[in-house]
Parts: C-alpha cells; structure tokens; sequence
C-alpha cells in the first residue's frame, strides 16, 4: 500500500504536470472504482486544477467552487502517467483523467478492486474521508504520546491505525519500529520517556528520510516503482535476510493477510516473537482485513 513518502512523491510529481491544467475527460473503466454518484463522476471536466493535497493516504484534487476528486490508492493501486488519451489498460485499468498533456490512469492489479474514486461537492464532504490521524512530520512528543496512549495498544497496530497518525501503513511502520529499536509487540502504554522521544524521532527520520530518496529516485519524472519492497529497506519484506545494524537474521510475525517483520537483536532483546503464542494477542489487537490498514 503507498504510504505517506509514495503519496508525497506522487504530490509532487502531479504539481508538475496537472496543477492549473484543465480536465478535459473523465474514463470510467471499471465501475467499481466509483464511490459516490452525486456530484457524478464528470463533474469536474472543463475545470482547471487549482490545488492537490494529501489526506492520510489519499490523493485529492481541487476543483473550483470546492469541488474535489479523491483517490486512495489502497494496497495494488497505482498511477501511471500516460500520452493524452492514451487507451485505459485492459484487466488492470480502472479509471483516467484526462488533461491536454496527458492522461492519468489508475490501474490495480489483482482480482480484489479496492481502490477507489471519490467525487465531492464542499470541504465537509472532504472532512467525512478524514481518518483522523495526526500528521507525523508536524507532530510533537506531546502530541505523538497523546495519541499512542489513549488505548493500551501494540506499537504496531497503534502505528498503523489512521484514526491515530496519517499515512503510516505495514511497510514504514516496520523501518520506524527497527530505527526506534522498538519492539512490534510493545503495549504503547509501557513506554518510557525515553523511548518515546526515541520512537518520535525515529518516525520523523524514517518517514521524511523515505521521502527524500524517493523524490531522488524519481527526479522530474514519474514514480514508476511504488512498491512496499525496496532493497535497502532495513527489515520489511527482509525475512531471514541479516538486520543491517547487527547482522540477526531478520524475523517475522505472520497473523491473516498481514505480516510484521523485526529484528529480534535489536528490537526485542533477542526474543523471538512466535506467532503461536501470539495469537490471543493480535486477535484482539491486529487489523480484521486490509481495510483497517487503509
């Protein structure tokens, strides 16, 4: 699932080409992407952009008149940015914007469509597709233990909860939790203030460090390889590879679609955190399907 660093890039990668462009098309490929009908899907056509922003994990476009397009992208969703009115790709696309300098094509892949399309008339609407979450570029310890503790939870769900903190998902909360040193198992409530200052700046070094490479990588192109795997991540989708800090063999917790991964060394004091004996646990405490972690 793109998170915040992939939704920032993808941002800035948009400005370039679309902000103050108009929308010359609308192309419905698959229905199922279409979340609202009032405003309809082609409301905002022959309208200029005049805004783009983030909201948690998805994409929003200001139209005149508080008019807005929403995107979330969930876990297969991506952008391709296209020739204008280049054919919507058959089986994967679902859904185009058309601008006079191109053509923005949502495409998924799988069979599961969870990726969505809003269309919205006034900043209320908008408000109704807010988590909640705070922002963790701008947020403080203060404000970081306030939301962590309002329920005795596990670092990792905590995290990952966007009702808590806005675009962090499965894949960073990993590389935020081993930078922190910090166990995915954890209850929020037992944390020192050390390690609370520890944990806060590990979220802001690992999210806008993310950020930075790939707004490198991508350069003034487009970003071609949105993916929740990427070699030099630390310890996501690093199983039985050596932790790069200490050299452990990198270990994982596995509980329905979802899988945690950790360094036993570094963040656990050499415990490994069976999934067996964990699933009391994250019965209670571990997302029930994908869209929990949206």
């Amino acid at each position: 699932m793109p998170e915040l660093p992939d939704i920032v890039v993808y941002l800035e990668a948009l400005e370039r080409r679309v902000l103050g462009q108009t929308l010359t098309g609308v192309r419905i490929a698959s229905p199922s992407v279409l979340r609202t009908f009032d405003p309809p899907y082609d409301a905002a056509v022959g309208q200029p952009v005049e805004g783009l922003r983030r909201l948690g994990k998805r994409l929003v476009f200001e139209f005149p008149d508080e008019l807005f397009v929403v995107i979330h992208l969930m876990i297969a969703g991506r952008l391709r940015w296209l020739a204008p009115g280049a054919p919507v790709p058959r089986k994967v696309g679902l859904a185009a914007l058309d601008f006079e300098d191109g053509s923005l094509v949502l495409t998924e892949q799988g069979t599961k469509k969870r990726a969505g399309l809003w269309v919205l008339k006034g900043e209320a609407a908008l408000a109704d597709q807010d988590r909640g979450g705070i922002e963790p570029l701008e947020m403080t310890v203060d404000e970081m233990t306030e939301a962590l503790q309002r329920e005795n939870r596990t670092l990792k769900r905590a995290l990952t909860d966007p009702r808590l903190f806005s675009g962090i998902g499965n894949a960073y909360s990993d590389e935020i939790l081993w930078e922190a040193r910090l166990g995915p198992t954890t209850r929020t409530r037992s944390l020192t203030e050390e390690e609370l200052k520890r944990l806060h700046q590990a979220i802001l070094d690992s999210l806008s460090g993310w950020t930075e490479k790939l707004r490198a990588e991508v350069g003034e192109g487009w970003p071609e390889k949105v993916t929740a795997f990427r070699p030099d991540m630390a310890v996501h989708g690093k199983y039985g590879e050596p932790c790069p800090r200490c050299g452990s063999p990198v270990q994982r917790i596995v509980y329905a679609d979802n899988e945690t991964n950790y360094c036993a060394t570094c963040q656990t004091s050499g415990r490994l955190l069976a999934d067996r004996a964990l699933s009391r646990l994250l019965k209670d405490d571990w997302p029930k399907s994908i869209d929990e972690l949206e």
